[in-house]
């Protein structure tokens, strides 16, 4: 049985006109996870992160920095490519309190594995920075509620989305309890993510040309991301699922298509079943083509409930 973790408020946060982050990408997951069995997965309420959960990522100058920027009407800039409206912090801390309600479920073994379909997205959210399109970083602030609430050990963070996770790596990069693994595309937004960036041995970079398809980029998972797991050995999985990779994604040019993300989460729920009691959790990130981000979820949730 998979766990959904979604509300409505997501929808509300709102973007420009014509950008890529906009509120129809949870009216395309919506339409996902009422597809046939998925109709049926059970739901979960939660409340918003609470700010001492916010806190073990991101200090609470940034969050007062953030919040005394909403306004009461309209947009107002964070950067070139992330704004912020009336609605974006309680939907930023829904998400991450999402987050939280998934581990929570996990760790307590009232379901093998978790899907959060939330925005905005988080893994560009460095510790004292938002940018692009990301706030506060869901997966980070999950991870450490399992450490703190939870006595994990070691959590892995598997981020296969097209663009590089700097800020989840910028949250985790001194702290070898955490191990953070990206394949995302290079060169390409935001810049990071070069395979020598190593934090403290605990970050797996792997960048991959633009144009690769999906048995390349199978190859690669198989051998350097799943060796990297293996060998960190963590109690729990966090997956940041990014559906940006898909071959028909605007912002990105990696061939992935719904078959290799169903892939992926099998290998990564193999991986959870043999060695974490079947712990995971996956968050969404991107996905910026609707019919592309909508047929993905269906795969990859359809996978995540065929445990």
């Amino acid at each position: 049985m998979t766990l959904i973790f979604t509300d409505p408020v997501f929808a509300l946060h709102e973007t420009p006109r014509g950008h890529p982050e906009r509120p129809e990408r949870m009216a395309a997951v919506d339409r996902a996870l009422a597809t046939g069995p998925l109709a049926d997965l059970p739901r979960r309420s939660f409340e918003p992160a609470p700010y001492e959960a916010i806190a073990a990522c991101h200090p609470s100058s940034y969050i007062d920095r953030l919040e005394a920027l909403i306004p009461e009407a309209g947009l107002v800039a964070v950067d070139a490519d992330t704004s912020v409206g009336p609605h974006s912090m309680i939907a930023a801390r829904l998400g991450s309190g999402a987050s939280l309600a998934a581990v929570d479920a996990v760790m307590g073994a009232e379901t093998p594995n978790a899907f959060v379909a939330a925005r905005p997205p988080g893994h560009h959210a460095e510790r004292t920075r938002a940018m692009g399109f990301c706030l506060i970083n869901h997966v980070a602030i999950a991870a450490r509620h399992a450490q703190a609430k939870h006595g994990a050990k070691r959590v892995a963070i598997v981020d296969f989305d097209v663009h590089h996770g700097n800020g989840t790596q910028d949250i985790f990069q001194d702290d070898g309890s955490v191990l953070y693994v990206s394949t995302h595309q290079s060169p390409h937004y935001p810049g990071t993510g070069a395979a020598s960036e190593r934090g403290v041995g605990n970050i797996v970079n792997l960048p991959l040309p633009a144009g690769t398809d999906g048995p390349h980029y199978r190859a690669v998972f198989e051998g350097e991301v799943m060796r990297a797991v293996a060998a960190f050995g963590p109690d729990l999985v966090i997956l940041s699922a990014g559906f940006d990779a898909h071959a028909e994604d605007p912002l990105g040019d990696l061939l992935l298509v719904e078959d290799d993300f169903v892939w992926i989460t099998r290998k990564m729920m193999d991986y959870a079943a043999e060695h974490c009691a079947s712990r995971l959790v996956s968050c969404l990130e991107g996905g910026y083509s609707l019919g592309a981000l909508e047929r993905s979820v269906v795969a990859h949730v359809t996978a995540l409930a065929n445990a």
